[in-house]
C-alpha cells in the first residue's frame, strides 16, 4: 500500500471513528426536562445541575500538512505582521481562540483570534485567566453557570478522557448552549481536516452527559 493510500485509510478510519453530529434539539430537550425535574425537588436544585460536556482545545500548526489532507497553502491575515501560516490552521484557530504556532514570535509561542483580527500571545486564556489543561473550562454565563464556579462531573466518560473531574468556569462564549460546559483539553494537532478540525487527535470524544455539582 502507497503512502498516499495509507494516508487516506487512516483518515477514512478516523473519520468513521467519529460520532455524528451534536444533535442539540434532543440535547437541549434532554437537559431541559432532567434541570426541570432537579428545580421541582423539596430542596430545589441545591447546587446540583444536569449538564452536557463538550470539549474544546488549542490546535498546533504542527498538524496541518498538505499529507494529512489540509489546505497547508501559507497566508497572512490582518495583526500577523506578514507572517504567514497554513490556511486550515488559521481557521482552526478562529474557531477556538487559541493556537501554538511552530516557531515562536518574540518569546510567544500562541496566536489568538479576537474581533475580526489575529494577535500573537505567550499562552491561551480566558476572561479569567490562563487556561489550565482537564481543569478550566467555558460555559454560558447567565443565570447558574458562572465565571468562577468550581464543578464536579463525576460521569465516567468525561473521567475517562480527560483524566478529571473537577473544573473552573473561566470562560464565555456566544455559541456555547445552555446547561453545556466546554472542558478545555489542552494543546493537540487536529484529528483531521474539515470538521475534524475541531477534535484533537488524542480522542474522539463529542459530548456525554453528566450530573454536576458545585464544589464547596
Amino acid at each position: 500500500m502507497g503512502k498516499l493510500t495509507r494516508s487516506v485509510a487512516a483518515l477514512f478510519a478516523m473519520m468513521t471513528a467519529v460520532r455524528a453530529d451534536i444533535p442539540w434539539p434532543e440535547v437541549i430537550q434532554r437537559l431541559a426536562s432532567e434541570n426541570e425535574k432537579l428545580a421541582r425537588r423539596p430542596q430545589g436544585h441545591s447546587g446540583e445541575y444536569f449538564i452536557v460536556c463538550t470539549l474544546y482545545y488549542t490546535p498546533k500548526e504542527s498538524g496541518f500538512t498538505f499529507d494529512r489532507g489540509f489546505d497547508a497553502t501559507r497566508v497572512s491575515k490582518p495583526g500577523l505582521r506578514g507572517r504567514t501560516y497554513p490556511r486550515d490552521f488559521l481557521r482552526s484557530v478562529m474557531k477556538e481562540g487559541y493556537g501554538r504556532i511552530t516557531t515562536p514570535i518574540n518569546g510567544r509561542n500562541y496566536i489568538r483570534y479576537n474581533g475580526g483580527s489575529y494577535g500573537f500571545s505567550s499562552a491561551p486564556s480566558g476572561g479569567g485567566g490562563t487556561l489550565i489543561p482537564h481543569f478550566s473550562a467555558a460555559a454560558r454565563t447567565q443565570g447558574p453557570l458562572y465565571r468562577g464556579l468550581v464543578l464536579e462531573t463525576p460521569a465516567t466518560q468525561v473521567e475517562r478522557v480527560f483524566g478529571s473531574t473537577r473544573w473552573k468556569i473561566v470562560d464565555t462564549g456566544g455559541g456555547l448552549r445552555r446547561w453545556q460546559l466546554d472542558c478545555y483539553y489542552g494543546e493537540d494537532e487536529p484529528l483531521g481536516p474539515g470538521k475534524l478540525m475541531a477534535r484533537p487527535r488524542g480522542t474522539t470524544f463529542e459530548y456525554a452527559y453528566s450530573t454536576a455539582r458545585v464544589s464547596k
